[in-house]
């Protein structure tokens, strides 16, 4: 297996036209910004991707587009969830038959009710992990309801191979990431974060490698995860410190619509829609996330003008 990714991996939005159609135009202009923000990968069809609004049919569209248009460009993180172990394997194989560099899975749940036992996640993670070659991400996210401690984290790391990356987004990410690293070891080459990088700082110092974040800000977070490893951690400190204003805004009054609001002022997508049940941005609220962008002038508001 090649080495791990480190870095910072963006979630894409899925780009929809007004009427609530696939945009894929939009979607290749989405891949074309993230290269020039200077990302290491982008992930696709994750929650905040809206992939649980989309078809079978338009995640092989959605899937195929990218993965397409981002080759030799970007490595490309496909989700690949469902409680199903055996649907979660034919997604996993699908996506590295197209060429995915990676694929994500939250543990199974359903609901707010139906949790996994311990035991069958182990054993699903094995199903999904015999289909493929390509290395797995453990998604651990407050959105399922199975959830896995630091030593079931890193047992399943120390026992699937291709379980190289875990990305740590429940309360208290940097303790448990340290817990993990400890644990697994050499066996979890890439602890990550995710959550828009909301506690970047205090995971990268647990040591975490990578972040996975919206698309709101990637080049500034690139350039903090950088300035981290390569040893200047004063600088990364400052440049987060500067934007941790609008991550928190993004993270508690957006959600993932902020990052269509701001690609969408910024001339990348041709609409910021979203699927009902889910409803645009409030107008006071918007305005609030476009006034913190426009104090910093990110790339995200000035690469399509």
């Amino acid at each position: 297996m090649a080495a791990a990714l480190t870095g910072v991996f963006p979630v894409a939005p899925t780009t929809f036209h007004d009427d609530g159609s696939l945009d894929l135009p939009s979607q290749d202009r989405v891949l074309d910004f993230l290269a020039d923000a200077g990302v290491d990968a982008v992930c696709v069809l994750a929650n905040y991707s809206e992939q649980f609004s989309l078809t079978d049919a338009e995640r092989e569209q959605v899937t195929e587009r990218v993965l397409a248009y981002a080759a030799g460009r970007l490595p490309v993180i496909v989700t690949t969830s469902h409680f199903s172990a055996r649907i979660a394997a034919e997604r996993s194989r699908r996506a590295q038959e197209l060429g995915a560099a990676m694929v994500m899975l939250m543990p199974p749940y359903h609901g707010a009710t139906m949790s996994v036992p311990y035991d069958q996640v182990r054993a699903y993670f094995h199903t999904v992990a015999a289909a493929i070659d390509i290395p797995i991400m453990l998604q651990d996210a407050p959105m399922s309801t199975t959830r896995l401690s630091a030593p079931e984290l890193a047992g399943l790391a120390r026992e699937i191979p291709n379980i190289t990356h875990v990305k740590a987004e429940m309360p208290g990410a940097a303790d448990k990431l340290r817990a993990v690293i400890d644990l697994a070891g050499p066996d979890l080459p890439g602890p990550c974060d995710g959550e828009e990088s909301v506690t970047l700082l205090p995971d990268l110092d647990a040591g975490a490698v990578g972040t996975m974040p919206s698309c709101a800000i990637p080049d500034v977070l690139a350039r903090v995860v950088r300035s981290y490893r390569s040893g200047d951690r004063d600088a990364a400190v400052a440049e987060w410190e500067r934007y941790l204003p609008m991550i928190h805004y993004e993270n508690r009054q957006c959600g993932l619509r902020a990052t269509k609001a701001l690609m969408y002022e910024g001339g990348i997508i041709t609409s910021e829609a979203v699927r009902a049940p889910l409803a645009p941005l409030p107008p006071p609220v918007r305005a609030g996330l476009l006034e913190h962008a426009r104090r910093r002038d990110p790339l995200v508001l000035r690469w399509g003008r």
